[in-house]
């Protein structure tokens, strides 16, 4: 949490606030948020002052903005990550970790030096997260293995379309990109020797999908999280591949899911596709199809939630387990 669909309703909040601004200035409260840039090439502020942005791209959970200089920053949300758009005289967020300040003018007239707080600028980026897992990087940009665009980026285009960052490169693409190849995942599924759910989950196989969604998914095409993934057919793929779709696309109607008040847009406003799901977090409520009693189980030391009825392992088939 978050997943795609709150990290593309993040990006498409940003892409028309910020394309084409520029950096005039950036604010470090937390170094934490930090970790994953590497300095080698310049420190994080002096890779941002002065550039402008170029638009706004996703693949799976990560985003990124290219830069006129090359680079990109890539926004990693992590559990609790939140990006805000706020105007001048705002508030400190209690947990805002980095602060950029954006104007819409010539990048030759943007100070080389960063801002001080308070200063003036037309929009403020904020990076707030209270568990400090998501972090923020000014990556070198790489082009795609495939020679298609490096991820969804709503209407934006640019000869920095078919790059991705250096450390977004080995994600896979996700169900909604469409550069997406179903036929590879559903081979790429047959190949591997694990439980569904766990397959779900790996990203370089399909990105974007974590606990919420793959539930979901797997409800709506009744099969257990458990199921190994060579007992799956070529048509039970496809099924799942369309359930995993049309989940995203609701969900992304509806604003993504918010339990609490880590996930929001930029404009700090919940989502509401938490009153559409089926299982997740549903447990000991009756199943809307049979009217079993929903069931979560213990999984990769967090839970799974199922029909046991709808889900059954079909007659034969035995669970996947995982070495020890």
């Amino acid at each position: 949490m978050p997943e795609l669909p709150e990290v593309e309703v993040v990006r498409a909040g940003v892409e028309p606030a910020v394309t084409g601004a520029v950096v005039a200035g950036v604010e470090i409260f937390d170094e934490r948020s930090l970790r994953r840039h590497d300095p080698r090439p310049g420190s994080f502020t002096e890779q941002l002052i002065g550039r402008r942005i170029l638009g706004a791209v996703r693949r799976g959970k990560f985003l990124w903005l290219p830069l006129d200089s090359g680079r990109a920053l890539v926004v990693h949300l992590g559990m609790s990550g939140q990006v805000l758009l706020r105007t001048p005289g705002s508030a400190l967020d209690r947990h805002l970790r980095i602060r950029l300040f954006l104007e819409s003018v010539p990048p030759q007239v943007v100070p080389p030096t960063s801002l001080p707080e308070g200063a003036a600028g037309e929009l403020y980026f904020d990076f707030v997260d209270q568990r400090v897992f998501g972090s923020l990087v000014v990556d070198a940009l790489v082009p795609t293995g495939d020679g298609a665009a490096g991820g969804f980026a709503g209407h934006g285009s640019g000869p920095w379309s078919d790059l991705i960052p250096a450390q977004v490169a080995h994600i896979s693409r996700d169900p909604i990109d469409p550069a997406f190849s179903d036929q590879d995942f559903i081979a790429g599924l047959a190949r591997k020797r694990t439980g569904l759910k766990r397959a779900l989950l790996d990203q370089t196989l399909i990105s974007g999908i974590g606990n919420i969604y793959a539930d979901e998914a797997l409800f709506a095409a009744r099969l257990h999280y458990d199921s190994p993934t060579a007992s799956l057919s070529s048509a039970q793929a496809t099924e799942l591949l369309a359930a995993l779709r049309a989940i995203l696309y609701r969900a992304l109607d509806e604003g993504g899911t918010s339990f609490d008040a880590q996930y929001v847009n930029v404009n700090g406003q919940s989502g509401y596709f938490a009153h559409s799901l089926e299982v997740y977090g549903r447990q000991g409520a009756p199943c809307s199809r049979c009217g079993t009693t929903l069931v979560r189980e213990s999984f990769m030391n967090r839970g799974s939630h199922l029909c046991p009825t709808c889900q059954a392992l079909p007659h034969g088939v035995t669970r996947f387990h995982a070495p020890s």
